[in-house]
C-alpha cells in the first residue's frame, strides 16, 4: 500500500484499518512447523502465484467480489439482511453492452459494492481505448460510492490492483449527496445494483429501489445512460411513494426498456430481478415505444454444487437479446414487446404481453408455482405490502 498513490491519506488509513486483522492476528504471523513459514506468508505466496495475475491483467472477473460473496454466504454474515446482493460477472458485462460503452465515457456506480460494475466498465473501455488514453480512463473516468466500509475497502483494493492508483471511490451515503454535487463530474454512464428491501414502512420509504434510481438519474449528465438491476417489484410501484417516484421519473427522464432476467440470477438469494435502462434529463415522450424483454431463458442453469453456470446456449441467447435491443431485430412477442407506457403501468414484459395460446394444465401449475414462490420471496423480504389491496395500502394498513 505504501507504494501506491492513494489520496487523500485518510482514505489510505481507512483501507488499511480494514486489514488490521491480518497484521494483528498472532496465529497468522507465527511460524507454523508444518509450513516452515508463517500462514500469512504461505497464503500470500499462494495468492500471488495463483490469483494475483487474474486481477492485475485487467480481467473482467471481480475475483475479490466473488471471494467476499462466498465468505458472506458461508460465514452467516449480514449481507442479505442489509440488502447486499452482489452482481454476477455476466450481468456486469451485459450492462456495458446494453449502453455500448465507449472509451470516452465517464462511469459512475453510486452503490459500487466490491466494484464489479466499475471493473467491467474499465475492462471494456481499456479494450477499445488507444494506449495513450489508458491512464486517463483509470484515473479520471471511473467513479464510485459505497456506504459500507468493508466493501469500500475491497472496491478500492480492486481498483488499485488494476492500476487505478487515484481511485475515485468514496465511502459515503449516496442518497445524502446533493444532485448539484453529483452533477459536477458529468457522468455519462450510470450503473447500479442498489440495496434491496430497505423500505419497510413510511419512515424508510425513501430507501426503496425506485428512489435510488431517481437520485441516480437526477445526478447524471444530460442524456446520460443509466442501467440498473433491481427486483421486479420495483417496476410495479405498489406503494404511494413509489408511484409518485415513477411519475416523476417519466416527467424528467426517459425509460428505454426493461429486461426480465432469469429467476436464478442471484442464486440462493431469492430475488426475481430485472434490468431497467434509462436516459437522463430527457422527458419521456408519450409517443415513445419502450422495449420489454423476457430474458428468463438466458442460457444459464443451476448446478447443484456450483450455483449458476453458463451453458453452450448462453452466447447465442445474449446475441439475440442484443440484436433486439440495439438493432431492432424482429422477435416474437413472448420474447419482446414494444409499446407506449404510462407511469401507472407495471414496467415489465409480463404486464404488456398478451398470450393468445390456450394454456395446458401443466402451464397453469407452473404459473401457480411461480406465483407462490414469488409471493413467499416477497413476504420473506419485507415486501408483503405488494399483496395488500390499494385502498388498504393508502390507509396505511
Amino acid at each position: 500500500m505504501m507504494r501506491v498513490e492513494v489520496q487523500p491519506e485518510t482514505k489510505k488509513k481507512r483501507i488499511l484499518n480494514q486489514f488490521n486483522i491480518v497484521k494483528d492476528r498472532p496465529i497468522l504471523n507465527q511460524i507454523d512447523d508444518r509450513l516452515a513459514k508463517t500462514p500469512l506468508k504461505y497464503f500470500t505466496e499462494f495468492l500471488e502465484k495463483n490469483i494475483l495475475s487474474s486481477i492485475t491483467n485487467n480481467t473482467v472477473e471481480d475475483v475479490l467480489g466473488r471471494f467476499y460473496g462466498e465468505f458472506i454466504r458461508y460465514s452467516g454474515g449480514d449481507g442479505q439482511s442489509l440488502g447486499v446482493v452482489l452482481t454476477p460477472s455476466h450481468i456486469t458485462e451485459l450492462f456495458c453492452d446494453l449502453v455500448e460503452i465507449k472509451p470516452t465515457d465517464i462511469i459512475f456506480d453510486p452503490c459500487c459494492g466490491t466494484g464489479a460494475f466499475l471493473i467491467a466498465a474499465m475492462h471494456k473501455m481499456l479494450k477499445e481505448a488507444k494506449p495513450a488514453d489508458e491512464d486517463k480512463i483509470k484515473k479520471d473516468q471511473i467513479f464510485g460510492i459505497e456506504v459500507r466500509e468493508d466493501m469500500f475497502s475491497i472496491a478500492t483494493t480492486n481498483m488499485i490492483l488494476r492500476g487505478d492508483g487515484k481511485s475515485n471511490l468514496i465511502c459515503d451515503n449516496f442518497l445524502k449527496r446533493s444532485v448539484k454535487d453529483l452533477r459536477k463530474d458529468n457522468y455519462t454512464v450510470g450503473f447500479m445494483n442498489p440495496p434491496y428491501s430497505q423500505a419497510k414502512g413510511k419512515d424508510t420509504a425513501h430507501l426503496s429501489e425506485i428512489h435510488f434510481i431517481k437520485h441516480l438519474l437526477d445526478g447524471m449528465a444530460e442524456e446520460g445512460r443509466c442501467v440498473v438491476i433491481v427486483p421486479q417489484s420495483t417496476m410495479i410501484g405498489k406503494r404511494k411513494e413509489d408511484r409518485q417516484a415513477k411519475k416523476q421519473i417519466l416527467k424528467e427522464h426517459t425509460l428505454e426498456g426493461v429486461i426480465t432476467l432469469n429467476k436464478e440470477t442471484f442464486y440462493g438469494v431469492g430475488t426475481n430481478p430485472c434490468i431497467a435502462v434509462f436516459t437522463a434529463h430527457k422527458a419521456h415522450s408519450k409517443k415513445k415505444y419502450c422495449k420489454f424483454i423476457n430474458f428468463e431463458d438466458d442460457g444459464f442453469e443451476i448446478n447443484k454444487h456450483i450455483g449458476l453456470v453458463e451453458t453452450e446456449r448462453a452466447k447465442e441467447r445474449k446475441a439475440h437479446l442484443l440484436d433486439c435491443w440495439l438493432h431492432d431485430a424482429p422477435a416474437e412477442s413472448k420474447f419482446m414487446v414494444k409499446t407506449q407506457i404510462k407511469d401507472t403501468d407495471e414496467w415489465l414484459h409480463s404486464f404488456y404481453y398478451f398470450n393468445d395460446e390456450i394454456p395446458k394444465e401443466e402451464d397453469f401449475e407452473k404459473v401457480m408455482a411461480d406465483y407462490l414462490s414469488f409471493e413467499f420471496d416477497m413476504i420473506t423480504h419485507s415486501r408483503g405490502y405488494l399483496f395488500v389491496e390499494d385502498d388498504e395500502d393508502e390507509n396505511g394498513a
